[in-house]
């Protein structure tokens, strides 16, 4: 009979700290340099394929700057005015109206920093070219997806703040047969390990495939 609890262990915050930064090191040290206001940017723009790392460190970018940064949505983006740090996330998502939003307010120099994250570089990114064109006058970086190996180590990170061990067969089962983008991975970590809590199992690849079918 499963245990019915409170899910006492929820997914750590995406933090610098517990990011895995695989190819990614340079951009994570940008990143945590524009906290502190060095460089003298006022936008970094960040772009890559899904599930590389891009809301990760947006989050963690925000959470690190504390109350005078925001993470937004770009859906969320007119509902969110008047930080001084931005952090949005979606860039493709920005409707018309938003888009003009955000240009005016970097023409008008509105905030202070602003962190874009978006799926294609500037120039190929499906915005109005203008922009498209001032968000691409700071930093760009290309967020790269990590390789097998890196995501078993942040797989083994994230299992450790969650507090119990992932077995290497479980490691390698989720790289073999789950999808293989980090958020989907990091969600079937999560489901074992409440599994694991409401059954009283331990952690194995058997215990995986049925916290996944169910």
């Amino acid at each position: 009979m499963k245990q019915l609890l409170l899910d006492f262990t929820q997914a750590p915050a995406p933090t610098f700290a517990n990011f895995v930064h695989g190819g990614n090191a340079e951009l994570a040290c940008a990143l945590e340099a524009a906290v502190k206001g060095v460089p003298g940017e006022r936008v970094m723009y960040v772009w890559g394929e899904s599930g590389a790392g891009k809301t990760h460190l947006l989050k963690a970018f925000a959470q690190a700057s504390g109350a005078r940064a925001r993470y937004v949505l770009a859906r969320d983006f007119m509902d969110a005015a008047g930080a001084p740090v931005f952090a949005v996330d979606d860039l493709e998502q920005l409707t018309e109206e938003e888009q003009s939003s955000l240009f005016n307010a970097f023409n008008e120099r509105a905030f202070e920093f602003l962190l874009v994250a978006a799926s294609s570089a500037p120039r190929d990114v499906a915005i109005r070219r203008d922009l498209a064109t001032r968000l691409a006058t700071g930093l760009t970086y290309r967020v790269v997806a990590l390789s097998d190996d890196e995501k078993g180590a942040a797989l083994a990170a994230h299992a450790k703040a969650r507090g119990f061990t992932i077995p290497g067969e479980v490691t390698a089962y989720l790289l073999t047969h789950a999808r293989r983008d980090m958020g989907s991975l990091i969600a079937a970590l999560d489901s074992i390990d409440r599994y694991s809590l409401e059954t009283g199992r331990p952690v194995t690849v058997p215990l995986l495939k049925a916290a996944l079918q169910g």
